[in-house]
């Protein structure tokens, strides 16, 4: 597959280096082409169907001559179903005329019957037509239907093909004697000479000739040896590093280290593997005979350091505080050496079975290879049953242990005894198989489980934050507690998703399944999840959320690089650009929604149904929801008002802040926030301050009795406001006698000021102004005061009794004002408080 994209990457290099010698050419007149004639869709599909016949025909032929060949069946089998689901495409696609058919046949009715009058030429022609065309595409679709039922069966026929294949592989009997043992021998030798004899040519072959492409292959894959260590050391390191520590490390910081310390290096060496053997490829290094010895060895290769790192991940042999199964320190060093051990005779023998398929040695020799490799697993298997790993509670892990419990020590004992009793009995493929799954599959499981163990540690509540990543988290860019938490979570999933994407296809490959069913599998769940008549494909989903979140991020860029660059060095008014920033962001979101809905699959003409329940959801709940959507937009454009202006209505005054779609965000004087429907804007009247501009005035009414000189008062007012800063001289500030009172006169000082807002402090500055001119001036107080009105008393005792008092005063007591008058009047009176209001503007 590399090799393959290498090759195409060359040639598409190839033709762009050629394209400006061509266009340099001179241009030669061509004669005038004939148009070509448009087939007609029936045609086009009896091309595709005899294209399909012909295909089924090669891959039949295909499949007859690689019918033991495992791999290469799975492959065909793919193109087999591949070829199906177009030969059905094709016929699907002639539905839709046939549909177009029968409705105008049906439009046109039946023919005259015997007898009746003829119908019209035209009619009868296009009936004619019609039905000759019909009749065509029911040719094609029986062909199409016959055509899948082919492909079905030759696509079953390999399925069953290929499980012969296997159980025969697995069940095969060998007569296990000592003829066989003596002509595996015989075989030995010779395959020993032809492989040295092989390699050797080789070597010397690429030496010679090949040296340069020999020397940069391997520079090059030392180079990428070199990046991986260093990356992942740098990368990983606090994943991976077992620091010496002398208490017991936390359990979720075991598993971890223990998880990543197999991946990390397990990925870093097969990533290894691939670019040599690419590299190798590449530059036409190997031969055909010693590419699969160089592919066999870089595999053991990776699985010997894919199981040496999890027994020691797991085991710990020198390191007991991170050790995660509570063995003994003797038991962790024979574990993980047995483990090892299995893992080498396990890879040898696939080395040595490659070898001797690559010389052409007999079946015989390939047997006892096997035969030699399973009873040393079964023997293996059987002195690990006598280790003592067990370590009771409360003895230390370097003491001595105990033996396994009577279960687990029969389980390895019998594991044994199948796997040597199957192997003498002649079943050497099944024993080598049983082998094979105990060694890897049991290593990539243990690996899984410690994985989802990981997952679901780091996912707990307040997990992370007490792990090393957690901590450099937290000190790199400051991740709160609540943060930390919802990255734990993510993380968990991340190693769920991790584990199950990477460990299922290898165990899969392990039971004999290939590459090609592999991908088919997975191209099926990601790309055609039938529901019915739905299809989903979770790849669209996945693109159409992409290309959202990209469409999203694009126009909150544009969003703030228009509003600072553009806008901001233009000098354009806040609310327009409050307005072009929101309509751009409404526009820009809305068309990333249309192309990830488009690319998530979904038809965009089935849309028309939501936009029906839409419609009869306005009609009731969402009647109020699209008012307020109307409003905000019919606000954006027609602008009655900005973000910063000063607005009024109904009981609610403030400055608008926001103004979006549903509601617009306005702040009192009180520093409140208050979020007012955009139809209440629309549908009753408001008030702006500060709608053109700022400029407004501002109106102060002052109170003085009638002992003031209103032509004074006026001119000190006027005084006064001329005085102050902020008032403008045009227009003019005026003085204006409004009203009389019962005790005093009204008058108003109507003043301009350049901005509005400032009005507050403007009046409370000429307030007190007024008040100290009023004063020192004599003009009387500018502010409502309280005067005493005599009023008559009705005659009694109680008017007698205030004469009385008033007469005892005598010439030791001052008399009020009032009491003179009472004194004066004919009639008794007692004084009455009468309170003069005086009109404010705020």
């Amino acid at each position: 597959m590399m090799s393959k994209f290498f090759a195409a990457f060359l040639c598409l290099s190839m033709f762009a280096a050629s394209v400006p010698v061509m266009a340099q050419q001179p241009a030669v007149k061509a004669a005038p082409q004939p148009v070509a004639e448009v087939a007609s869709p029936q045609a086009q599909a009896a091309e595709q169907l005899e294209a399909a016949r012909k295909n089924l025909a090669r891959l039949t032929d295909q499949i007859k001559n690689a019918k033991d060949d495992d791999g290469r069946l799975a492959e065909l089998k793919v193109e087999v179903d591949a070829a199906a689901k177009q030969i059905i495409a094709t016929s699907v696609a002639t539905r839709p005329r046939l549909d177009e058919i029968k409705a105008r046949l049906a439009e046109l009715g039946d023919p005259p019957a015997e007898g009746a009058p003829p119908e019209a030429d035209v009619v009868a022609q296009e009936r004619k037509r019609l039905l000759a065309e019909r009749g065509e595409i029911n040719a094609l679709t029986g062909t199409a239907e016959d055509l899948s039922i082919q492909a079905t069966k030759l696509s079953n026929g390999i399925t069953a093909t290929r499980r012969a294949l296997f159980s025969n592989a697995l069940l095969k009997h060998t007569d296990i004697n000592g003829s066989i043992v003596m002509d595996a021998m015989a075989a030995l030798t010779l395959e020993l000479r032809a492989s040295t004899r092989t390699v050797g040519s080789w070597l010397t072959f690429a030496w010679n000739f090949k040296r340069l492409q020999l020397l940069s292959a391997l520079f090059l894959s030392l180079c990428a040896a070199l990046v991986l260590l260093a990356g992942t050391r740098k990368l990983f390191f606090p994943l991976i590093h077992r620091e010496l520590l002398s208490e017991e490390p936390g359990y979720i910081t075991r598993l971890s280290v223990a998880f990543w310390s197999t991946m990390v290096p397990t990925a870093a060496m097969a990533v290894f593997a691939a670019t040599s053997y690419f590299f190798l490829q590449a530059f036409k290094v190997l031969r055909p005979d010693i590419a699969p010895l160089i592919s066999i060895t870089l595999a053991v290769c990776v699985a010997l350091l894919f199981v040496s790192t999890l027994s020691n991940a797991v085991l710990a042999p020198k390191q007991s505080v991170w050790r995660l199964v509570r063995v003994s320190d003797g038991g962790a060093r024979l574990l993980a050496l047995s483990i090892f051990a299995m893992a080498v005779v396990n890879g040898l023998d696939y080395l040595a079975g490659t070898v001797s398929e690559v010389m052409g040695s007999p079946v015989v020799l390939t047997v006892v290879k096997s035969l030699i490799a399973t009873i040393i697993i079964g023997i293996i298997l059987m002195a690990m049953s006598l280790i003592k790993p067990i370590v009771p509670a409360g003895d230390t892990l370097d003491g001595q242990g105990k033996p396994w419990p009577r279960a687990v020590s029969l389980l390895f004992v019998f594991s044994g005894i199948v796997l040597i009793l199957a192997a003498l009995s002649g079943y050497v493929g099944l024993a080598r198989f049983i082998a094979t799954q105990i060694v890897m599959t049991g290593a990539i499981l243990v690996t899984m489980y410690i994985g989802m163990l990981t997952g679901k540690a780091v996912a707990k509540q307040n997990a992370l934050a007490d792990t090393i990543v957690g901590r450099y988290l937290e000190k790199r860019f400051g991740l709160e507690q609540v943060a930390l938490d919802q990255t734990g979570l993510a993380a968990g999933l991340g190693i769920y998703v991790l584990v199950v994407l990477f460990f299922i296809p290898l165990i899969l490959l392990q039971w004999g399944f290939q590459i090609a069913d592999i991908e088919a599998w997975a191209y099926r769940i990601f790309t055609d999840i039938n529901i019915g008549s739905i299809k989903i494909s979770i790849v669209g989903i996945l693109a159409g959320i992409l290309l959202f979140a990209g469409g999203y991020v694009v126009t909150r860029w544009f969003q703030r690089w228009l509003d600072g660059n553009v806008m901001a060095r233009s000098r354009v008014d806040t609310g327009v650009r409050n307005s072009v920033k929101t309509g751009i962001g409404y526009l820009g979101i809305g068309l990333a929604g249309l192309i990830g809905i488009s690319a998530a699959g979904f038809d965009l003409s089935n849309l028309a149904l939501v936009a029906g329940a839409l419609s009869l959801g306005v009609g009731f709940g969402l009647q109020n929801i699209v008012s307020n959507f109307v409003s905000g937009l019919i606000l954006l454009v027609e602008r009655p008002f900005k973000v910063g202006d000063w607005v009024v209505t109904g009981t609610t005054e403030g400055f608008v802040k926001r103004i979006s779609v549903r509601a617009t965000e306005i702040e009192t004087f009180q520093r409140q926030t208050i979020m007012v429907p955009n139809s209440l804007f629309i549908n009753a009247s408001v008030g702006n301050w500060t709608h053109k501009n700022k400029l407004g005035r501002s109106d102060i009414p002052v109170t003085v009795s009638y002992d003031s000189a209103p032509r004074q008062v006026m001119d000190t007012l006027l005084q006064i406001a001329a005085a102050h800063p902020l008032v403008l001289k045009n227009p003019e500030p005026q003085a204006v006698f409004t009203a009389f009172g019962e005790a005093t006169m009204t008058f108003e000082l109507r003043v301009y000021l350049a901005d509005i807002v400032n009005g507050n402090g403007v009046r409370n500055d000429l307030r007190l102004a007024i008040y100290e001119r009023f004063k020192d001036e004599g003009l009387g107080a500018p502010f409502p005061k309280e005067v005493l009105e005599p009023e008559p008393l009705p005659p009694g005792p109680q008017a007698d009794a205030l004469a009385q008092q008033a007469e005892a005063a005598g010439p030791g007591g001052v008399a009020s004002p009032a009491e003179e008058t009472f004194k004066r009047s004919g009639t008794q009176r007692r004084p009455r408080r009468v309170t003069v209001d005086a009109v404010g503007d705020d």
